[in-house]
């Protein structure tokens, strides 16, 4: 994402000056902030549910069908068009995407392997919509889910997700 990478050159060289650009969100947690190819790809979809028939996540019980995933899209991009309609484009109706439409726990639910995609006769991208709703509750809200936490700050702090440091790692294999 180049306004990270602004962020991070400019963390990194004080003399670096990033490009004047408009207030942004990182990820998505309304219609408004996915792009367009998200939204056209929710009035696409055919509603055939292959996507769910495929997702593994679905076929264990969890809450996730990315079938549902566009549906709710397509009823939130409707909605935004007939307050736009009404009120004009500034209203705000108090919902969004996420929580009223989109659950978190759906969100994580996904595994992100991509089998709603290539399940998808008319090659629907689910796994996109998701990915900014995750986008936006990890760097807007700061809130994910402990596990990913506890991997992120590994990350930060050994170089892997792996709560050793790099010279133990191979500790294992000394071990007679």
């Amino acid at each position: 994402m180049e306004s990270v990478t602004n962020e991070v050159k400019a963390m990194l060289d004080p003399s670096f000056t990033p490009p004047a650009a408009e207030a942004s969100r990182f990820g998505a947690k309304d219609v408004k902030d996915l792009h367009w190819a998200n939204l056209l790809n929710s009035y696409t979809c055919t509603e055939c549910g292959r996507c769910t028939d495929a997702c593994p996540a679905n076929m264990t019980g969890k809450l996730l069908s990315p079938r549902k995933i566009m549906m709710d899209t397509r009823d939130r991009v409707t909605e935004v068009g007939k307050n736009i309609d009404k009120h004009g484009p500034d209203y705000d109706d108090g919902k969004s995407l996420l929580d009223d439409y989109v659950t978190r726990e759906e969100i994580w639910a996904c595994t992100s392997c991509n089998a709603c995609t290539q399940a998808c006769p008319v090659n629907i991208d689910p796994l996109g919509i998701i990915v900014e709703l995750r986008r936006y509750i990890v760097m807007e809200e700061s809130q994910a889910p402990g596990s990913l936490n506890t991997m992120m700050g590994n990350l930060e702090n050994n170089g892997a997700p792996w709560k050793y440091s790099p010279a133990d790692r191979f500790n294992w294999a000394n071990k007679n």
